[in-house]
This record gives C-alpha cells, structure tokens and sequence, in this order.
C-alpha cells in the first residue's frame, strides 16, 4: 500500500587516485575543495592514528551524506555560474482565465481527449518511480491517458508550467502524507521539468524527505513521508510495510518541525487507517510501542487533526504559507459495484465509470472526510484549503496500477499476476493519469492566490532543513 521506490545509494567518496588522475578545471569550486581536503587527510593519516581516526570519520561522513554535500555545492555553484531564468513575460499572453471562487471543480465528468492530454508522456520524464510507469512495466493498453476532466459549471484552466514556476520562483512547496501524496507529488515533478534546463533539475532523497530542486527558479517541490501527519511506528520511509501500526497522537514535532518555513503544505492522510475498524495508540509516556491501547478510528483520526489544527495555529504565518488538504483517493477493489461481478478488483479495466445517474458508493469512510471538512471551517488563523479529488477519482477504476507495478523493488512475476486478488495494486495510479488532474486543481487555487497577490519574486532560497 505505502511502498516506496527503493532508495540509490549515495555516491561514495571519490578516490585520491580518481582525483588525481581528473582533468584539472580552471574553477576550483566547493567540490575540488572537499576532495582535496579528503586526499590531504589520506596522506596525513599514514603518518599519524588520531588523524587515520579523523580522516576515517570525515570520510564516512562524505559517505553517508555526499549525496547532500554534492547538492549544496552544486546550488553553491550555480549561484554564481549560471543566470536564473528569464521572468515569464505573462503580460504577453492570453489573459488566464481562471473560474469563479463558487465554481465546485469536484463536480463534472471524464471526457475523452487524444489531443490535448496526457501533458507528458511517460518515457520523458525520468523522475518517475518504478512503481507507477505502468507502460514500461508491461501494461498493454494506454487509453486511461485521455481523458480530460471537465467541471459541470466552468472550465478547467490547462497546467501551464511556466505560469506555475513562475509563481514558485523562490519558493518551496512540500507535500506530507502517504504514497498517493508522493504519486500527486511525481505527477508535478513531471508537469513542470520539461520546461527546465537540462542538468539544472535534480532529485535529493534525504531520510523522509525528497527534494526535487528547479535550480533556474530557486524553487523545490518536495515531499516528506507522514502516513498518518502524527509520530507512528511506519514512519521510515523504507521500511514501513508493518503489520501492527501504532500512532501517537498527541505527537507531531518528530515531523512537523521540517514543515516550517514551507511556502506551500499540501496534506493528505487516509489509506493508511483503512486497515482495521479501531486504531492502536501509544499511551502517553510510554518507553515502548508494543504499550498500546485501541481505539475506534474515527476517534482516532479526530486526535490527531486537533493535534495538527493546533500546531497548524501556533507555528504557521498565514501571510507566508499557504496551507491545503486533498481529500480521499479512492482504492477500486469492489468490481460488483460498478456491474462486474466476475472482475478482480482493478484488474483489466480499460474505461472510467461513466453513469452520472448512479454514483459509485465505494464504502469510503465518509465520517473522516467530513471531519476534515470540519476542521478547516474551524480554523481561527490559518486557512486551510480542501480540494476535493474524491468523487471525480471514484469514476477511474481504469486508472491504477494494477498488475503492472513494483512491489518491494521488483517487476511482479507472471506467478504473483496469476494472483490478481493478492497482487494487484488498485491504490496508486498510473503516470501520466488523474493525479496530473489534481495539480490542474491545485495550479488553478495557486494561480488564483498568485493572481491576486502578484509577489515580486524572491531573490533567495533557503536549502531544505538539513
């Protein structure tokens, strides 16, 4: 359900023979200084055990971190190096029409676009995880790409990724949640990176979070791992497949204190207490996980959006960040529902639901949705945004993954595909698909703030909490 790429592995420290033997550049930047710092301390730690333990200590460092240390030196270096882009000349084209504030874009229906949709394609954009790149992974057909979303009452503006770049020129934007806010969150990374220069786009994974930088703009779009926004016991990024999940739901800190400072929060949490019908929760004090209670779950969920309203209150500047919650993407695992009986969840569905006269009722837990509706009209300070994904994504049953899909870092094999009912993954969605709708949504409510504030465009950004 929450499965993650697996993560590459840092470069490791390069040698003093490799060094010696590289080109020498007339720019000595920040990396030619680590390396040569790192062959000083090889030849000093022949002669002397305190600077053999140093030298081992910093080359570990590099290690373990070099990852983040070729990042900063590489934004250091562009400071300086490179221009930032040129500013969109917006004025020069068509006015954006944006809709109305009244107008719901949750309601509309599917319509089929071989033209102007998908806005990428698959095979271009190389920051796609594995788990998601249903073509490559083998899908035979391709028409869950087209089509197009069209609200009942106004128009959806088409992504423009210049437009929208231009509104995150110096900004960071992060998404915190689950795997479906790291597919919502790919899906952006590909809408936008066409537009960037090549070698000036990159992808830092650091513990939970990951970054992908738009170095021309200063800007990154980012996302950091929170399955359920509190403290858990599935809070590794890697390792999170766990059976017995435990929340703590008076604790957020652990997480929260990488959110300050974020121009844009984007927050979901729901997939992940579908699990079972009450919620295990630490108790307060405890030294040990396994010291637990049980809970209903709706009781549970409501701790822990007092938790995150309340941090959200104290810590938040409404003048500087902007605050949204996505609403539950649903999981197609009830093919009766939808009048096919003898169907296996998700499995070789081709074609979006399409009969307006009877919605789907696929047994979401609507209780939590309207929680969360409830607490963003509580909110004293700080607006919270909801955008609602649910009943526009209950239509696409042909759009996940399904069978053409990683699971723990592997290709599913023909014998796990002849087991439709335990392999299948009818939770994440296919790229390019309707998460590229959601950031239509979101481009659309950012567009419609940046409109009418029109901020001058910052000149700094500050690097990601290290």
């Amino acid at each position: 359900m929450g499965s993650s790429a697996p993560t590459t592995p840092p470069d490791p420290p390069p040698s003093a023979t490799a060094a010696a033997a590289a080109p020498k550049s007339h720019f000595l930047g920040p990396l030619d200084s680590v390396r040569s710092y790192a062959r000083s301390l090889l030849a000093a730690a022949r002669r002397s055990p305190v600077t053999t333990l140093v030298a081992a200590f910093f080359l570990l460092a590099l290690f373990m971190y070099g990852e983040d240390v070729r990042t900063i030196a590489e934004l250091s270096i562009d400071d300086y190096l490179y221009p930032d882009a040129e500013l969109y000349n917006v004025s020069g084209l068509p006015p954006l029409v944006l809709p109305p504030p009244t107008c719901d874009l949750s309601r509309g229906r599917w319509v089929f676009d071989n033209t102007s949709v998908p806005a990428y394609r698959e095979k271009d954009c190389t920051f796609l995880t594995q788990q998601v790149t249903c073509l490559k992974n083998g899908r035979p057909d391709d028409t869950w790409q087209y089509w197009r979303w069209q609200p009942s009452n106004c128009s959806l503006p088409t992504f423009d990724a210049r437009r929208f770049m231009e509104a995150m020129r110096g900004k960071r934007m992060m998404f915190v949640g689950d795997s479906l806010n790291r597919n919502q969150w790919e899906s952006l990374v590909c809408l936008v990176q066409p537009i960037l220069s090549k070698g000036r786009k990159k992808v830092v994974k650091r513990g939970s979070l990951r970054v992908f930088h738009a170095k021309e703009y200063r800007a990154t779009l980012e996302f950091y791992w929170a399955p359920f926004l509190v403290e858990s016991n599935s809070d590794n990024p890697n390792f999170h497949s766990i059976d017995t999940r435990i929340i703590r739901p008076e604790r957020i800190e652990g997480h929260a204190k990488y959110w300050r400072g974020v121009d844009y929060l984007i927050f979901n949490t729901y997939i992940w207490w579908m699990n079972t019908a009450d919620m295990k929760v630490r108790r307060p004090n405890s030294r040990y996980w396994s010291e637990h209670d049980e809970v209903p779950r709706i009781e549970a969920y409501g701790r822990v959006f007092k938790t995150w309203s309340d941090w959200l209150e104290e810590n938040i500047d409404p003048a500087k960040t902007s605050v949204l919650f996505m609403t539950i993407s649903p999981l197609h695992i009830s093919p009766d529902k939808w009048g096919n009986p003898n169907g296996i969840k998700c499995v070789n569905e081709t074609l979006p639901y399409m009969n307006d006269t009877a919605p789907l009722d696929l047994n979401h837990d609507m209780r939590m949705y309207d929680l969360v509706a409830n607490v963003a009209k509580s909110m004293k300070r700080v607006p919270v945004t909801v955008i609602d994904i649910t009943k526009m994504s209950d239509s696409r049953k042909d759009a996940h993954t399904g069978l053409y899909t990683f699971q723990q870092g592997k290709l599913l094999t023909p014998k796990q595909k002849a087991q439709p009912e335990k392999f299948a993954d009818c939770i994440h969605w296919c790229l390019p698909g309707v998460p590229d709708v959601w950031n239509q949504i979101l481009y659309t409510r950012i567009l419609s703030k940046y409109s009418q504030s029109s901020p001058p465009p910052s000149l700094s950004l500050p690097l990601p909490p290290q």
